[in-house]
């Protein structure tokens, strides 16, 4: 997905974000070590997918991975949303997530310690709980 905040101490470009799998180890990653890639150890297969992610990202994300529209989109979100970012994300810092969470109504903002750019990956477990906690209070619960 394309920054679509802009930063005045940042601006994030696809050179930032691709390949993502080599730019988390370099930039994106809470903990580097654990996520270390080698390109050039891949087959030839594998690095020709990674030259086209990065050519698609470049599509449609742009050079300057930015969409003008979808701040003046955000206040009109209307339902409980949670803004998750990891306080070691180098590519888009903490600082995007904080302004996203601005935009969106009642949004809450919350920092994933020890997390770069790939949760999903680098903490899933924290993810999750994050995401349960926040999730849990606005489910509707089945009367017995």
């Amino acid at each position: 997905m394309p920054i679509a905040i802009t930063s005045a101490t940042h601006t994030v470009t696809v050179d930032d974000i691709g390949p993502v799998q080599v730019t988390i180890t370099e930039r994106g990653a809470g903990r580097p070590d654990s996520f270390r890639i080698d390109p050039s150890a891949m087959p030839a297969e594998q690095q020709a997918v990674m030259a086209g992610n990065r050519t698609t990202l470049a599509v449609y994300g742009g050079a300057s991975m930015s969409d003008p529209g979808l701040a003046p989109r955000l206040p009109g979100i209307a339902v409980p949303a949670l803004v998750l970012w990891g306080d070691s994300d180098q590519i888009a810092g903490p600082g995007y997530g904080r302004a996203y969470a601005a935009a969106i109504p009642g949004a809450r903002f919350q920092l994933l310690p020890d997390t770069g750019h790939v949760p999903q990956i680098e903490t899933p477990g924290q993810l999750l709980r994050a995401i349960w906690d926040f999730a849990d209070p606005h489910t509707r619960h089945p009367i017995n």
